[in-house]
């Protein structure tokens, strides 16, 4: 029932693409080889040389075949003194006891004859009676080199058709069978035909990795300022972070501001069904970067490739994806030199990395790449909402506190669902309530408002969400409320979204009043209606792994104070830890929940005519807000640490513009005294000029009065 929010959930992916395979497009090698086989096809039954004898006869049958009329031709050999005999097709089974489907196009018989001249005046003869009307053709000598030709010819052009089918697939125009071991990497360059529009500044947030990336840019474009003082150019850099919070855009960004070649490719391009091309790929790839070093690589998903190298080998296969993890490490560090070529990796699942990989030498660098904070959210928030037209009522800082643990992708899709959800309602702007719906929307599922439920099942949902609601209000550490809706909502019947405080560390306090919280929606069941029911499921799975990690990891136990059972290996099966040691970690698991459950019933046991006051609101209006339960249960006493975080940076910001008015006064001021003396100094040199000029009028009135 209840999907308690505590917002660090990642949005459910809404398709934004399309699984589904594209239809193939067609490939015109087909096309040629199709029409080269029915061009040979073409040219053997083409062929008039070719041996359309279906059998052999005596020349006594030859004359009674001419006297039945069925022959329409004779083609006469006189070297061999033999001849062709071909038949009509109306006569072809009275010859050969056969239909034609059996013997072939233009069947005809082999006949032996031993005179020249008694053949010729025997057809001359049946001409003129009327019973031959074919054609007589005689096969001289001097036609051998053209049924050499006929004959050699289907040879030829299949030895032609052949070549050229493999100089396609060696490369010619884009490569094919031959050129399966090229790399298949795509190069960015500004002088070239392949540009990067993506820069720096459509990277919001993310300060520390963009500046080390911004180092490593720079020590391609400027080796001498680092290499001087005797320092290396470090050879690679892996990002690492969950998905979505732009490791491939910070990539992106590199290649359209680096001045320098940029190699694209996806760790799955190296993979491939034959033997050896991972690897071939690999060594083609850095001979590219060699020619046009300095450079920079980058292999997008490293871990497909990357993987660490099991100890034992497969029932005695090769293994291909280890050989070409091999070849990538000796291209990266091994004998030869990569001198002005560093590479820059991203992966999200660093801790399944081959160890030789990691190693100083080949990536020097792990830029880790984390998912933003406030701050950060709301600068990618100004960042998508650039070509989003919103209204007035939308706030920003709102936005960016209500999606703690939202990646920059997230964020994009918030954007966009919203804008979606406001053209479903016909606006024309997209407004405060669309991006609250749309986070909503991602977090829980769309809404359900025909599923049928029973007026007792809709009252203990109203009240395990009453319940949630007034223990978080009462709890210190627990996270702010922002609404309680029972309406359902994908899987959930109902849900409760809070405002999760940006931390760094979480103190055991802070685990304690969440797990109460979390448990508050069961406890009210058990007091208001004396039964519990189904519907904590979701709240009892987040407190046990909840509390599990308190015992065994972060060692907030009592019997086992300070002690952490985490094994980061992976395929570790074993546990790390004595079967008695479960036991007590199981004992203090229930002790801790069994505690909080008792502290959950006293909260609301203390405060339960509000508790059954928001219920009521809640099956009336089937959502309330934190303004509701401020109403009922009076102001929280405490404040939000993400709020005064919120105002500290706000306050900070109108200090600096502030100063900046202060300093744009000040040099106001400077100009206009700057002004004023000069003013000053030019009417000085005026009365100056204007006393000489007065003079020298004098002396002239004198001069003249003399």
């Amino acid at each position: 029932m209840d999907n308690q929010n505590d917002n660090n959930q990642q949005p459910i992916d809404n398709g934004r693409g399309n699984r589904n395979n594209p239809t193939p497009k067609f490939n015109f090698s087909w096309l040629y080889i199709i029409i080269g086989i029915g061009l040979i096809y073409f040219i053997f039954s083409q062929n008039p040389m070719t041996d359309h004898n279906a059998g052999e006869t005596d020349y006594t049958k030859f004359k009674t075949y001419i006297d039945k009329g069925y022959v329409n031709k004779v083609v006469i050999d006189k070297k061999n003194l033999t001849l062709q005999m071909f038949v009509k097709e109306q006569n072809v089974r009275d010859v050969f006891g056969k239909g034609k489907d059996q013997v072939g196009k233009n069947p005809a018989v082999k006949v032996e004859f031993g005179s020249m001249e008694n053949l010729e005046a025997f057809l001359d003869k049946k001409a003129e009676e009327g019973k031959f009307d074919g054609e007589v053709v005689y096969d001289h000598d001097d036609d051998w080199f053209m049924t050499m030709i006929w004959q050699l010819l289907p040879l030829a052009l299949i030895i032609a058709f052949w070549i050229f089918i493999m100089r396609r697939a060696g490369g010619g125009m884009g490569g094919g069978i031959f050129s399966v071991g090229k790399s298949k990497a795509k190069l960015f360059d500004k002088d070239g035909k392949n540009t990067m529009k993506v820069t720096f500044k459509d990277v919001a947030g993310q300060e520390e990795a963009k500046q080390e990336i911004r180092e490593i840019v720079d020590f391609l474009m400027n080796p001498d300022k680092y290499t001087k003082l005797g320092g290396k150019i470090p050879k690679g850099a892996l990002l690492v972070g969950p998905p979505g919070t732009g490791k491939t855009l910070l990539a992106k960004a590199v290649a359209g501001e680096a001045d320098v070649p940029f190699f694209s490719m996806s760790g799955s391009d190296f993979v491939e069904m034959f033997v050896g091309v991972g690897a071939s790929r690999v060594r083609d790839l850095f001979q590219q970067a060699k020619d046009k070093a300095p450079c920079i690589i980058f292999i997008d998903e490293i871990d497909a490739i990357g993987r660490a190298r099991s100890k034992s080998l497969s029932m005695g296969g090769n293994d291909e994806r280890e050989n070409t993890l091999n070849q990538l490490l000796t291209e990266m560090d091994g004998f030869g030199t990569n001198s002005g070529v560093i590479i820059l990796a991203a992966t999200n699942r660093a801790d399944i990395l081959d160890k030789a990989l990691l190693r100083a030498g080949r990536f020097d660098r792990q830029i880790h790449v984390d998912l933003p904070d406030v701050n950060e959210r709301k600068e990618i928030f100004n960042v998508h909402l650039k070509p989003v037209k919103i209204d007035e009522s939308v706030d920003v800082d709102l936005l960016a506190r209500q999606t703690p643990g939202f990646s920059g992708a997230d964020i994009a899709n918030v954007c966009n669902e919203a804008a979606l959800i406001a053209a479903r309602h016909g606006n024309e702007w997209v407004s405060k309530q669309d991006f609250l719906d749309a986070v909503d929307r991602i977090i829980g599922g769309l809404e359900k408002k025909n599923k049928v439920m029973t007026d007792d099942e809709k009252r203990t949902i109203a009240l395990h969400e009453a319940g949630h609601a007034t223990v978080s209000w009462f709890l210190q550490y627990a996270n702010p409320l922002v609404k309680v809706t029972i309406v359902p909502r994908g899987q959930a019947l109902g849900a409760a979204w809070y405002m999760p405080e940006e931390r760094q560390i979480t103190t055991k306090e802070q685990l304690l009043d969440e797990i109460c919280a979390t448990l508050g929606g069961r406890a009210a069941e058990e007091l208001c209606l004396g039964h519990i029911s189904t519907g904590a499921i979701n709240d009892l799975e987040t407190v046990t792994k909840r509390a599990y990690g308190m015992i065994a990891y972060a060692g907030m136990g009592e019997q086992l104070p300070n002690l952490c059972y985490y094994n980061n290996q992976e395929y570790q099966f074993s546990k790390p830890y004595s079967e008695h040691t479960a036991e007590l970690i199981d004992e203090e698991v229930k002790k801790l929940i069994a505690i909080e459950y008792e502290r959950a019933k006293k909260v609301i046991a203390e405060h339960q005519e509000g508790h059954r006051q928001l219920a009521q609101i809640l099956m009336d209006r089937e959502v309330i807000f934190a303004e509701d339960v401020e109403h009922i249960f009076g102001k929280r006493p405490w404040t939000s640490r993400t709020d005064e975080l919120l105002a500290a940076n706000a306050s900070a910001k109108e200090e600096e513009k502030a100063k900046d008015k202060e300093n744009n006064a000040d040099e106001q001021s400077h100009s206009s005294s700057d002004t004023n003396a000069d003013i000053i100094r030019q009417k000085a040199i005026d009365a100056v000029v204007e006393k000489a000029r007065q003079a020298e009028q004098q002396s002239n009135e004198q001069q003249k009065g003399e």
